[in-house]
């Protein structure tokens, strides 16, 4: 899930029109610089990935096995409260200093991650290496769009996107052979390194500009809109209901106090222009479809099929090249100056196909083999990935085009957090319908194993249907996009 999010990060590059820095040449030591970035993305994907591998063994030398979610949910919890901190503070210092304090937390937080003597420790460590990892998506894309002109940061996000893509798919493979020769810890002592040699090469570097503001900053609104945030997706992971109205009345306090504010984390003045509105609700039903693919889809192949990880990622290949290939040609497309709306729209008609067709073959097709099954959804991923693709950067342009250029890093978070926001909730809501299902199904009997995967593929058929149908929404909201002159 983290390689997705990261691929979409990195294609929601700030406009050129906001800034100048955007548009001057590369310079010398631009290449040193974006060779650092990627090795941070590529150890922050080996990070992720490796401990999928190196759980059961940390569970086994720890204990507390009850906390060993945790291992995980701590660093997502901290990482998505803190992004639009980060962004408000890039636009106030600049991106080099913030990034640069990203990675000293990213780097601490892995060295308290292999110096963890308990589970409690390893937890509150990753809340730490979380804190640093949330900077790293939208503070590495905002320097690489600071340090190359339009022609060259296409081909440039590209290589980030394949860097981190490569360090995933080979994460936990390198993890279980990391285990064999080495303890566990060394997951987190292998990222101090490239931390170290990053920060060195970081700390001269000319990256973006700075809108030094007299106000001091909006502690009270940040940690209103962090507890929001943490409660939800507590509240969407399971937790009880009572952390979804938690976060329902921190959310209330936090309009309060953001509309009293001088300078709020998150500008409301943003909200208040039409366009960036519409941007925010495409933003959210956009993260909702992809997570619906990233999390179901490998979930039947996996559960349902009986596909090994390794296969079940390469069925899902396509929706990862679709996004990358839309992506790319989403900036192609808004270069001609077309109708935002007729770009959005025609982006929406690949995922209402794509899920639509999903949804048509995992309710047809598995009683007729596993083979046949997989290369009908990753065929039909694929026009859902392009049209995804082409949404991202659009969204991400309008929110930017509503923005002045002392809040561009805001404008540049809010649609990375309102993406893994809805992408949260819509797992939620697809995985209670799913566990409704599987309810009835079992009280009806399942006999044998065909039954059962024959009745998840079925309840993964309902998934996509109601994913084609959020894609009918965004195809219709996508109508209260202006076009480029209007934004």
């Amino acid at each position: 899930m983290q390689l997705f999010l990261l691929i979409i990060a990195l294609l929601n590059v700030p406009d050129d029109r906001q800034t100048a820095v955007m548009t001057k040449p590369a310079s010398p030591a631009a290449p040193v610089v974006f060779g650092m970035l990627a090795l941070l993305l590529v150890l922050s994907g080996l990070d992720q990935t490796i401990l999928s591998t190196a759980l059961p063994t940390i569970v086994s030398e720890l204990g507390g096995r009850d906390l060993a979610p945790w291992v995980f949910s701590a660093y997502l919890l901290a990482s998505t409260a803190v992004i639009p901190v980060y962004g408000n503070l890039a636009d106030r210092l600049g991106p080099r200093p913030v990034l640069l304090t990203s990675v000293t937390l990213f780097a601490g937080g892995s060295l308290a991650c292999a110096l963890a003597g308990s589970m409690p420790a390893l937890v509150a460590a990753r809340v730490l290496q979380g804190l640093g990892g949330g900077g790293l998506m939208t503070l590495t894309m905002l320097a690489t769009a600071a340090l190359y002109p339009l022609p060259e940061r296409g081909r440039r996000m590209g290589v980030l996107g394949a860097a981190y893509g490569l360090s995933t798919l080979v994460g936990p493979q390198g993890g279980a052979l990391l285990l064999r020769t080495l303890p566990w810890t060394w997951a987190f002592w292998l990222n101090l390194p490239g931390t170290l040699l990053a920060l060195a090469a970081l700390w001269r570097a000319d990256i973006g500009q700075a809108h030094p503001r007299a106000t001091p900053f909006d502690w009270p609104g940040a940690v209103l809109l962090g507890g929001a945030l943490s409660s939800l997706l507590l509240a969407s992971r399971g937790g009880s209901w009572w952390l979804a109205g938690l976060a329902l009345a921190m959310a209330t306090a936090w309009w309060k106090v953001e509309r009293q504010a001088t300078d709020p984390v998150v500008p409301l003045s943003l909200f208040a222009r039409p366009m960036f509105r519409v941007s925010a609700l495409l933003s959210m039903l956009s993260g909702t479809l992809l997570f619906t693919a990233v999390v179901f889809v490998p979930l039947f192949l996996q559960q349902g099929l009986g596909l090994v990880p390794v296969r079940a990622a390469l069925v899902t290949l396509p929706l990862m090249l679709g996004i990358i290939a839309g992506g790319r040609l989403s900036g192609r497309v808004l270069r001609r100056g077309l109708s935002l709306a007729r770009v959005a729209g025609f982006a929406a008609v690949g995922p209402t196909l794509g899920f639509m067709a999903l949804g048509a073959a995992l309710h047809w097709l598995p009683s007729h083999g596993t083979e046949l099954t997989a290369w009908a959804v990753a065929l039909a991923l694929l026009p859902a990935g392009l049209g995804l693709g082409l949404m991202f950067p659009l969204v991400s342009v309008v929110s930017q085009r509503s923005a002045a250029p002392a809040q561009l890093g805001a404008a540049t978070a809010m649609p990375v957090m309102l993406r893994a926001l809805g992408g949260a909730l819509g797992v939620a809501a697809m995985g209670e319908l799913l566990r409704s299902h599987m309810a009835t199904a079992a009280a009806r009997g399942l006999h044998s194993r065909l039954e059962a995967m024959l009745a998840l593929a079925d309840g993964t058929a309902r998934i996509a249907v109601v994913a084609a149908m959020v894609a009918v929404v965004v195809f219709a909201a996508s109508r209260g996009l202006k076009p480029p002159g209007g934004a």
